[in-house]
């Protein structure tokens, strides 16, 4: 365990602060590993930066050869559990009174490493310049703060989708995320430290400060401190929270009895900050005076950034620094100057992560070589602390006592591939992936937290089952439920913590947490036995198709695929038939499936469709291993080429849940080639491909998309796209738009879910659309 003393700088003396002993693993993960050191040191908070790589098992499949006399084993492919190297950012955020122990803690634990050099950034660089060097035996690089700032900047908002938000107080979600733009630039940074900085940002390297004032976060302090004689920024905010500063500021009613009309003055406006305190005959109180002192800076602020905004003419404004903080009460203040002065025009937007921000431009910087920037990165919500409201009423020290606030983690992992959005979204910079907003949702939140806890022994069941011959595996599952647990009880009471919270980021979450602890694929020993049993049954299912009249197949086709995709894992209904009933299967299946009409319908113009030209290629987007796959997708898809339509198949990159992985789905198309001349014959003339879709989620973004598979698109002139699945067509993509024909197929495998959709449990969505502007194009043609 390691024991974290806060040295209190007015006294020098050292004091032991139980409540953050900490087990190592769980501030400076995986030390031992770090390669490279960037730091940055600001008035108040150290932020480290190091990088690392991280061992961790990956599931892989391996086709057995059946052809050698030596073949005795029956399934088709093996599994095996491999180690893998990957790399990991970590950002570390922690007061500068516990500097001196944390350098201490990495010095000793630092083994691995080859580094001569660690950046530093911000103005408590120099001061502690010394001390690092002496600690860490590691020369002190110092690089410009505001190129770093400007780095990390770009680095957030390309790499975590949700990433800004608005602040909106007093309502039911004061969390407002937004959806990341294709292109981030331009915007405007605010940066309020002890003064402001306005930097317009047009590219990765090319900004400019193009203003600022001297009246900022240090104006705030020092002016507060002088009226309150309080020391600490944090007990200033808190006495601001509680203040009125009607009784210290004078509004225009006070000067005119009411609102001043021929001006649009509302008699609630501020008209002198602090105006009343130099006529009235009484003292005011010490929160009234901080909440007139913030108001008036942040007004202040507010006017210079739209002023600029107005001038450059940018929409983007980003506000950051150590005014801001995470703190509800700045935020606010700022939020409403903003939409004073520009009418409602131009939102505040604020980013989950600006305290790294300095931190990960100066690592950044000292990573030049690598070229971060290559690669596509994505936030580890294993080993990330997510935002946390930061209560004005509780300043540092009572959140150190309380254990809530000494150290703030930030952890991004290095993706295998870089990934685009895809290019037939009608609009990009609208698209919004999920469904549903369970911040904005109350009554959803909390049935999907409960949902998600109830099959906490399920999941752990499946990690153990998965690895049978590891005997640590039970313990090791174990620390699985203790950490996603205590992730859903945070979301519980911060549903914000992560940026939006989805359907998508509960799943997402839980895999990150089975990662964590070398579970890299729960449901491999179930997805082997559903592919070898469904294998068994294809060649007899194509046949019963084949002797269906053409107008009989394509509805069989249809329905073939609905039913196969009943057989998902991750939906308790589901699981609780195929555990009780190894015999249910894909006929038992057809018979749960809603007859027509469906819940959703659009089967009558899909029909039509398919009477007229076939489709040049089509993108489909697959679901499930076994029955989904082999029994409902495949046959789909022999009829698309049948039809003389290319087909691309999209599947995961690495597991989720019972989810066909690409890997899988070679072996399984392949194995099916040998039994079938169509899809033979379609690999063999490449008019049936294999790519990975770049994802390891039983959701679909279609803004993060490998970049392979976006090439693909291009080249393949791609005018359908097939999603199928309660996750990638309901949970996700719904009201997704795209620039071509789309084909969105599910079975709703939730009782809550078909009720709220007002329909019932494997009730069918079948939705066929086509864009307006083909609507159109098909009008005028003659």
């Amino acid at each position: 365990m390691a024991e974290f003393v806060r040295v209190d700088s007015s006294t020098s003396s050292h004091t032991m602060d139980k409540s953050i002993t900490l087990p190592p693993d769980e501030i400076f993960r995986n030390l031992e590993n770090a390669k490279r050191f960037a730091i940055d040191i600001g008035g108040s908070l150290t932020k480290l930066a190091y990088y690392s790589t991280v061992q961790h098992k990956v599931a892989k499949v391996r086709s057995f050869d059946h052809t050698s006399k030596e073949a005795t084993n029956d399934n088709l492919y093996e599994i095996s559990v491999q180690e893998e190297v990957t790399a990991r950012l970590h950002f570390i955020k922690f007061e500068n009174a516990y500097i001196e122990t944390c350098l201490d803690f990495i010095k000793d634990h630092l083994v691995n490493t080859d580094t001569k050099v660690i950046k530093a950034t911000g103005g408590g660089a120099h001061k502690f310049k010394e001390l690092i060097e002496r600690k860490l035996g590691l020369k002190v690089d110092k690089e410009d703060e505001m190129t770093c700032l400007i780095k990390g900047c770009n680095f957030v908002l390309r790499n975590i989708p949700h990433e800004a938000f608005v602040f909106a107080k007093h309502t039911e979600s004061e969390y407002r995320f937004q959806t990341t733009q294709p292109d981030i630039f331009p915007y405007l940074l605010v940066n309020i430290g002890s003064g402001v900085s306005i930097v317009k940002v047009e590219s990765e390297d090319k900004f400019e400060r193009i203003g600022g004032s001297s009246i900022g976060g240090g104006t705030f302090w020092g002016l507060g401190a002088l009226l309150t004689k309080t020391k600490r920024f944090d007990e200033l905010l808190q006495l601001a929270s509680k203040g009125q500063h009607t009784s210290v500021d004078m509004l225009v009613k006070d000067i005119y009895g009411g609102s001043y009309g021929s001006l649009g003055l509302t008699g609630d406006l501020i008209a002198s900050s602090f105006g009343k305190s130099a006529t009235a005959d009484k003292e005011f109180s010490k929160e009234d005076m901080a909440k007139s002192l913030l108001h008036m800076i942040s007004n202040d602020i507010g006017q210079l950034a739209c002023l600029y905004a107005k001038m450059h003419n940018l929409s983007r404004v980003y506000f950051g620094g150590f005014f801001i903080r995470g703190h509800p009460v700045t935020m606010h203040t700022i939020t409403y100057s903003i939409n004073f002065f520009t009418k409602g025009e131009v939102q505040a937007l604020f980013l989950r992560h600006e305290g790294y921000l300095g931190a990960i431009g100066a690592f950044l910087k000292g990573a030049e070589e690598d070229n971060p920037n290559q690669y596509s990165w994505g936030e580890n919500y294993a080993g990330s602390s997510g935002l946390m409201s930061v209560s004005p009423d509780m300043n540092p020290m009572q959140r150190a006592r309380s254990g809530t606030f000494p150290f703030d983690m930030l952890e991004m992992d290095r993706l295998e591939r870089k990934l685009v959005n895809l290019p037939l979204l009608q609009d990009a910079s609208s698209y919004i992936p999920d469904t549903v907003d369970l911040i904005e949702d109350a009554p959803a939140r909390e049935y999907w937290l409960f949902c998600f806890e109830e099959a906490l022994d399920g999941v752990v069941k499946r990690a153990v089952a998965s690895q049978p011959d590891m005997p640590e595996a039970a313990e090791r599952a174990e620390k699985f439920r203790q950490k996603y647990r205590h992730k859903l009880q945070t979301l519980r009471h911060q549903p914000f913590a992560y940026g939006s919270l989805t359907v998508r980021s509960l799943l997402d979450t839980r895999e990150h947490c089975l990662n964590e602890f070398n579970f890299p694929d729960p449901y491999c020993k179930i997805k082997q036995q559903e592919n070898d049993m469904a294998l068994k049954y294809y060649q007899k299912a194509v046949k019963a198709l084949d002797g269906l009249s053409w107008e009989q197949r394509q509805f069989a086709l249809v329905r073939g695929v609905l039913a196969g995709n009943v057989f998902d894992w991750g939906a308790k209904a589901v699981s609780d038939v195929l555990e009780s009933d190894p015999e249910f299967g894909f006929e038992q299946a057809k018979r749960q499936l809603e007859e027509r009409p469906w819940l959703v319908d659009s089967y009558d113009q899909w029909f039509e469709r398919l009477k007229g030209p076939p489709h040049k290629c089509a993108l489909f987007f697959v679901d499930n291993s076994g029955v989904d796959i082999i029994l409902g997708v495949m046959p789909f898809v022999r009829e698309l080429l049948s039809r003389g339509t290319e087909v691309v198949l999209a599947s995961n990159s690495s597991p989720a849940l019972n989810d066909v992985t690409n890997g899988e789905l070679q072996i399984l198309t392949e194995s099916i080639a040998a039994m079938d001349p169509v899809i033979q014959s379609s690999l063999e003339e490449d008019r049936l491909i294999l790519v990975q879709s770049g994802s390891s989620s039983p959701c679909l973004d279609l803004s993060r998309l490998d970049k392979v598979l976006a090439m693909v698109v291009r080249e393949r002139n791609i005018d359908l796209v097939i999603i199928e699945g309660m996750g990638r067509a309901i949970h996700t993509n719904y009201y997704a738009m795209l620039s071509c024909e789309s084909l969105k197929m599910a079975v709703i495998k939730n009782s809550w879910l078909a009720d709220r959709l007002g329909g019932k449990l494997f009730s069918v969505v079948f939705k066929y659309e086509v864009p307006i502007t083909d609507h159109l194009s098909a009008a005028l043609t003659p």
